[in-house]
């Protein structure tokens, strides 16, 4: 877990970051709560580099919150968070639609599981928009305070717009310098098209203002 901010330096400026964009979820509407949302990039070049990462950090601080929090791998293509949590990808997400096996596991850390992608299908696409997914989506949810779901990169394949249907909001990472104006803005146009709620942007990468000094 040596990537993970919130763990290794939890005072950090960067720690203090995802706390910020904890509450910013937690009060991005309070009529209607996010209980699940869907974490993914533009693209699969620069944006993607940091997206695992960002949602892996996100969901220790969900867990060190005190809500019961569990992370999904739904990146099927190339699945990261087994590596982050020091976990094997025997069993995950495949393996639990297809056995319908419990492959959920602790993430090592208090409120905090896991459920890592799994061996690769042939057809993620058809794997994550399926019936079976939605309705292991609809158990999950009556389990965890909060589902955070790692998605592929947006514009480069399909999954993350069929399973996005699924779930209550998406998040786009960025990189700043790297993420180009274009990717993002048509990003925001295809959520638009199939009328899923973007509910905000996560920036990487971004200078620190040193005009706020130690706070």
């Amino acid at each position: 877990m040596s990537n993970l901010i919130t763990l290794t330096d939890p005072t950090s400026a960067a720690a203090e970051a995802f706390r910020s964009l904890r509450t910013n979820l937690q009060f991005s509407d309070l009529d209607n709560p996010l209980k699940t949302l869907l974490i993914t990039a533009p693209t699969a070049d620069a944006d993607s580099a940091n997206k695992s990462e960002t949602i892996a950090n996100m969901a220790v601080t969900f867990a060190q919150g005190e809500y019961n929090t569990l992370l999904i791998d739904a990146d099927l293509r190339r699945p990261a968070q087994h590596a982050l949590f020091g976990l094997d990808n025997n069993k995950g997400l495949t393996t639990a639609l297809l056995d319908g096996e419990d492959a959920v596991r602790s993430g090592g850390i208090e409120n905090l599981s896991v459920l890592t992608a799994g061996p690769t299908p042939s057809n993620p696409a058809d794997v994550l928009g399926s019936k079976k997914m939605g309705a292991l989506l609809a158990d999950l949810k009556t389990q965890y305070d909060m589902i955070l779901v790692d998605a592929p990169p947006l514009l480069a394949v399909t999954d993350s717009s069929v399973l996005a249907s699924k779930l209550d909001g998406v998040a786009l990472v960025i990189t700043a310098g790297k993420t180009r104006r274009d990717h993002a803005e048509d990003a925001k146009k295809l959520l638009q098209k199939i009328n899923i709620p973007l509910v905000g942007v996560v920036l990487n990468n971004a200078p620190k203002d040193t005009s706020v000094g130690n706070y």
